[in-house]
């Protein structure tokens, strides 16, 4: 592993003045809430492990992160702060197969 000194930017640092969202994500957003099962997250620091399965091969793996871990903040009623360990994995797929793959537990440090 290799080290940098330097404090990391965060994504609320990254732009300059309020961000909205768009037509689709708010489309999105709701989508998601209504699919998401019913579950108990654990207390304390959590672990998130996602998998996304994109049907374009030139998908960043990092782009659709923040929006679905801030839609499980908003469903299962924590705070991101909390999570302290991420597994991310990105699948290629066919067209019109794109999926997520989640779970969250305990993290154990």
């Amino acid at each position: 592993m290799f080290g940098l000194k330097i404090k990391p930017l965060s994504v609320n640092k990254a732009w300059k003045g309020k961000r909205y969202k768009t037509d689709e994500y708010k489309a999105y957003e709701k989508a998601v809430l209504l699919m998401l099962p019913k579950m108990e997250v654990p207390e304390g620091n959590l672990h998130v492990s996602l998998e996304f399965g994109f049907s374009n091969k030139a998908s960043d793996l990092d782009n659709p992160i923040k929006p679905f871990i801030d839609i499980l903040q908003k469903k299962y009623g924590f705070n991101d702060s909390r999570i302290h360990k991420y597994d991310l994995t990105k699948k290629k797929t066919i067209k019109g197969a794109d999926y997520i793959l989640f779970d969250i537990k305990e993290a154990e440090l």
